[in-house]
Parts: C-alpha cells; sequence; structure tokens
C-alpha cells in the first residue's frame, strides 16, 4: 500500500448515494399534491442545471427548497429511505472506509441533517462532514439555509477546501461541476470523476481519472478493496448480433461490454481479441489454436448457442480458458420447428404455398396427409429430441427414437436399438446428432436406402450430418417425399447470397439455420449464458462448463478466494498447501476438481495475505492461470 499521506474528499448526492437526497425529499413531501410529477421534474431540472455550472449554486439551492415545502418531521423518513439507496460499490467497500477514516471528508453542497446520519455507519463522523445545514421556522418548516455557509455559495467546495488547509495530496471524488471545479482552482490535486450513478459530459471531460465504481478508484490507488480487479477493466467482446439483454445484464454488472453485429475471420479476430478476457460468439465465429494462442487476457469463451465445434476447447483447456454455451435455452424453438416443418411436409404445404404464388390454383388432396397415426424416428434422443417426442405424442404421432446412450423414454415413446429399425418403420424421420466431428455424412447411401419410401427426412441439427448429393438424389428419384433442411455443410459467415444444391426442389423446405432464431429463445440466451460468465468471474463457478471441470462454489463476502487452474499432475496441490502453510494462511475453504488434463482449486482464506504468497502460487510448476478474485 502507498505510504503518501492522501485526504480522499467525497461528494454525497449521487456519488456516496446512487440518487439527489432532495429529489427524494421531494418524493416524501410532495406525495399528496395534484401537480407532484411536474414539480419534481422541475426540482431535478433545477438541480441539474445547478451541478453543470448553468446556474449558480445558491439560486439552485434557494429554488428547489421553496419548491420542496419540506418540513423536519420529513427527514427521518429521507434518512430511512437515503440509506437504502447507498451506491452499490461504496458499500461493499466498508473495510476502506474503516481502515482510512482519519484520510476521508465527505464535502457536499447537501446538508448535514441528512448526511450525517448515513456516513456515520461507514466510521465518517460529524466533524469529517462539511455540507449545508436547514434553516427552520418555529413550526419546523424548512424555509432556507445557512447563506454564511461557504457551501452555499458559488464554488463553496473550493473555499472550504482552502479553509480546511490538508496537509499531503487531496483527492476529489464526485459527479458534478462543483467537484471538477476544484481541480481547476489548485486546491485539489486530482479529480475522479465518479460514474456509477450518473455520467456527466462537463464531469468527464475534465476528470484526471474516471471511476465507474469505487473498485476502480481504490484500484488506481492500491487501496484496500472488497474485488482485486475492477470489472470494468474486464472487456468482454460480443460477436454475432447477439440480443442486446446479455450487453444490457453484462454492463449492468460493471464489465466494460463491447459488440459487433458479425463474425470476425480468424486474422480479424487475432487483432481484436488481444485485450479481451471474455469472448461472446454464436455459430459463425471459429475460435482457432491460433486465437487462443493471440489471447493473452482470455479467460472465458462463450458460446450463445448449443454448438461448440467453433471452438477448439482442448486448445482452451489448455490456456486454462473455461467454455460455456447454451445446451437447453433454444430446445424449445427448434422443437416448435420441427413440429411445424413435419406437418408441412405431411400435407404438402410447400408446394401448395409456392403454386398460389406463382399463380396457380390447385386444390387437391394428392400427398396431404394428417400426422396423427404416423410414425415419427427421432434420431438423437438429447434435450431437443426429447421435448419433441413429447409435442409430437400430443399430436396423436407414434414416437420411436435411436441414440447411441442409454436414454430414458419419455411418455409412450419406445427406444429402438437400431438406426436400421427406426428408419425402416418411420414416416417422418427427425435428425438430432450432435456436432461430433465422426458423425460427418452419418446419413448418406444406406441410411436413405434403409428408409420407408415416401418418407420425410428433417434436418435441425448439424449441415455435416447428411450427405447433402445423396438426399438431392433421393427427392428427385421419389424415394423421399419432402424434406426440411435448416442446416448446411458451409454455411456464410453474414446475411447475403447463398448457394445450395437443395435450391428449387419443390418438395423441401429451406431455412438459413434459424432452428434457435426466436425472440424469446435469443432473449434465454441472453440470459443463461450471462448468468455463467458471472458466475465464473466473480466468484469461481464452472458448472455446466463445456471442457472444464465443473466446481459450484458458495458466494464469498469476509474472505480471500484464489482460483488456481493447473495440469493435471501429482504434487501441485500439496505444493500450493505448502505454500499457504509456510505463511501462515488459514484455509476456510478449499475445492478442487480434476478431469485427465486440467486441475482446477480453489482456495478461500480468512485474513490478510503476504504479495509474495502470490507469486509463489503463481509460479507452481504446472501452473496454467492464477487469480485473486477478492
Amino acid at each position: 500500500m502507498s505510504t503518501t499521506k492522501r485526504n480522499y474528499i467525497f461528494d454525497f448526492d449521487s456519488t456516496l448515494t446512487r440518487v439527489e437526497a432532495l429529489d427524494v425529499l421531494a418524493e416524501i413531501t410532495l406525495e399528496n399534491n395534484p401537480k407532484k410529477e411536474e414539480i419534481i421534474q422541475e426540482i431535478i431540472d433545477i438541480t441539474n442545471l445547478g451541478i453543470d455550472g448553468e446556474i449558480s449554486f445558491t439560486e439552485s439551492l434557494e429554488r428547489r427548497i421553496k419548491l420542496l415545502e419540506a418540513n423536519e418531521a420529513d427527514l427521518s423518513q429521507l434518512i430511512t429511505d437515503l440509506k437504502k439507496q447507498v451506491s452499490s460499490s461504496i458499500e461493499r467497500n466498508k473495510d476502506f472506509f474503516e481502515l482510512y477514516s482519519n484520510d476521508i471528508y465527505v464535502i457536499s453542497c447537501g446538508f448535514k441533517e441528512f448526511i450525517d446520519p448515513i456516513v456515520k455507519e461507514y466510521n465518517i463522523p460529524s466533524e469529517r462532514v462539511f455540507a449545508n445545514t436547514f434553516k427552520f421556522a418555529s413550526d419546523g418548516k424548512i424555509v432556507g439555509f445557512d447563506d454564511e455557509n461557504p457551501l452555499s455559495q458559488h464554488n463553496g467546495k473550493i473555499q472550504c477546501l482552502k479553509d480546511m488547509n490538508l496537509d499531503g495530496e487531496i483527492q476529489v471524488i464526485g459527479d458534478g461541476y462543483s467537484d471538477y471545479v476544484t481541480r481547476e482552482a489548485g486546491v485539489a490535486d486530482k479529480f475522479f470523476a465518479y460514474t456509477e450513478n450518473v455520467s456527466r459530459d462537463k464531469t468527464t471531460e475534465n476528470a484526471d481519472y474516471i471511476a465507474p465504481n469505487l473498485d476502480e478508484f481504490l484500484y488506481v490507488n492500491d487501496l484496500t478493496r472488497n474485488i482485486s480487479y475492477p470489472k470494468n477493466r474486464i472487456k468482454i467482446l460480443l460477436l454475432e448480433n447477439i440480443h442486446s439483454d446479455a450487453f444490457d445484464k453484462l454492463s449492468k454488472d460493471g464489465f466494460s461490454v463491447e459488440t459487433i453485429s458479425k463474425s470476425l475471420s480468424e486474422d480479424e479476430l487475432i487483432e481484436k481479441i488481444k485485450d479481451v478476457h471474455v469472448l461472446g460468439i454464436r455459430s459463425k465465429t471459429n475460435v482457432t489454436q491460433k486465437v487462443v494462442d493471440a489471447a493473452e487476457k482470455l479467460m472465458v469463451v462463450s458460446a450463445f448457442c448449443i454448438g461448440t465445434k467453433q471452438i477448439d476447447l482442448e486448445a482452451c483447456k489448455e490456456k486454462g480458458i473455461v467454455v460455456f454455451n447454451a445446451p437447453y435455452s433454444n430446445t424449445r424453438s427448434v422443437v416448435e420447428l420441427a413440429i411445424g416443418e413435419i406437418i408441412m411436409l405431411m400435407r404438402s404445404v410447400f408446394q401448395r404455398s409456392t403454386e398460389i404464388h406463382n399463380g396457380q390454383w390447385r386444390k387437391t388432396s394428392e400427398g396431404s396427409r394428417e400426422v396423427r397415426g404416423k410414425k415419427l424416428g427421432i434420431v438423437g434422443y438429447g434435450n431437443i429430441g426429447s421435448q419433441l417426442s413429447i409435442l409430437a405424442e400430443a399430436l396423436g404421432m407414434d414416437v420411436y427414437y435411436y441414440d447411441v446412450e442409454d436414454k430414458l423414454a419419455l411418455g409412450n415413446a419406445t427406444k429402438l436399438d437400431t438406426l436400421e429399425e427406426l428408419l425402416s418403420i418411420s414416416d417422418a424421420v427427425s435428425l438430432h446428432v450432435d456436432d461430433n466431428s465422426a458423425n460427418k455424412n452419418f446419413f448418406g447411401d444406406k441410411e436413405i436406402a434403409q428408409m420407408k419410401d415416401g418418407a420425410h427426412l428433417v434436418n435441425l441439427s448439424r449441415g455435416f450430418v447428411v450427405d447433402i448429393p445423396v438426399l438431392v438424389e433421393a427427392l428427385k428419384s421419389g424415394k423421399l417425399a419432402g424434406a426440411a433442411v435448416d442446416v448446411y455443410p458451409e454455411e456464410p459467415r453474414k446475411n447475403g447470397k447463398f448457394l445450395t444444391e437443395l435450391k428449387g426442389l419443390d418438395n423441401v423446405i429451406l431455412t438459413p439455420h434459424v432452428g434457435g432464431s426466436t425472440e424469446e429463445a435469443q432473449r434465454d440466451i441472453a440470459d443463461f449464458v450471462p448468468n455463467k460468465i458471472m458466475a465464473y468471474i466473480n466468484s469461481g463457478n464452472t458448472v455446466d462448463a463445456v471442457n472444464f471441470p465443473n466446481i459450484r462454489l458458495p458466494r464469498q463476502t469476509n474472505a480471500h478466494r484464489f482460483l488456481h487452474i493447473h495440469k493435471n499432475k501429482s504434487g501441485v496441490m500439496a505444493k500450493i498447501n505448502e505454500i499457504l502453510a509456510q505463511y501462515d494462511l488459514n484455509i476456510t475453504g478449499q475445492y478442487l476438481s480434476t478431469d485427465p488434463k486440467v486441475g482446477y482449486v480453489i482456495t478461500d482464506l480468512d485474513k490478510e495475505y503476504n504479495k509474495e504468497v502470490i507469486e509463489k502460487l503463481k509460479n507452481v510448476e504446472g501452473t496454467i492461470k492464477f487469480r485473486v478474485l477478492y
């Protein structure tokens, strides 16, 4: 920690608290006023004019107090409300206020009557609070303020700091005009624009540092803090037009998030990923060995989709990069499309629709059949296949399934032991196999030959699973009555021209990989995947990681947590604990999980640690990544 004498000067409104106190007081005093909303908006406008220096602070204060019509009795409710509105990062860094109490002051253009009770809980006594005071009438009505107090005047904070005559460096932390002018006037050495609650252009433009939260301020000053590395310094890159809810959720949690609407080529991604900590992609961006090698800071790759074939999972594992996906979020969307396409194929809807679009009227029952009583064969009985099973049965279909793994049948579905048996009896076959490279051309000459004549094929799984030329021939020859295809062996990176051998066949429904592309699914994915990212970054949880040992961890608040990722070799765990014992560190919890290649150990400690221990743990033989969480 630094030994330089420093004085930390905090603003109150919109810094220590998330709100402007007089705005909250207005909500209380004007509760029954029919013009409440109009008056509150006027108060807010006046507040902002004063904060931005557009009118004198004295004028701003006079006009607001007149509009408030407040009484001393209203202050107890205001204090109760303000205690619930302390800024999040202030609240979680209470230790800083305890340890540095002799160096911390509050200088505010607000009022001691409500500031003192709030900051007292953060070990800031009244004598370290410099603020205005109210004037009360005999009946308790607030009628004004002490106009001899320099803080009631324009640029009052400058005069206040001069009068305090503090020794050492002076750092001012605030969100408005009255804060940053202290730096311009030379009475403060540094000004931090505090933007956790509100960001004002005039303030940030004049700042030495921008502090999105107290964590950043403490990090810059190397002070005691609740988390070792501020979240705003953790950069997240989201590609391929990922739903905006993901951006909102991750930004709200404090991360710096950048979005790009398209996928990136390998070279583009290598250039972009150098300072990225978390990468979010869909199916078109490939995270290759070269990308992983270039990713110096990367901790997480998140696939906002089911498949992870586009990610080199082993390369990520070897660099200690955890991979998450969304295995469940879009299953309903895929299943509904499968059901819809099975019905459309059975009823020849696509052909009839095309004829109408071409100006032809052909009303016929030929080739149009109900799905009720027909046999549906499901290949792959995972999350999607099993859901499809339930819905198809509800429509009256007889459901059969085949899976290489032993899967429990749902409802009245019948498990078959061989793919050949399933294909031979099914009126419609729906493919739901995974993206294992061994499944390339899994469905070819042999499998189509085994299908019933006149059956239908639906592929919503992976493009490389079906041998397309063989499928085309089967459709042209009449072996198959129709097909619905959503995925292709080669798919473009962005929307535009696309050609397939299936084009022009009137008994084929073609869609551009939209099985999971519904608004509901994308919202669900944008909720599920960020939760996994935040759980790992914030607490070390790896539950549902695709390529990593899974550990579910309790959230710690009064402990330090070390995360150690290492090669799975004997002696590493013993060496870690030997080092901890050497520095007399008491372990309150320790969690370990391994797979054949890597080990992941989390250690919780109940006391401060010497920084030397960090270096020693980083240098343990076999260490891949080490991180101090808090």
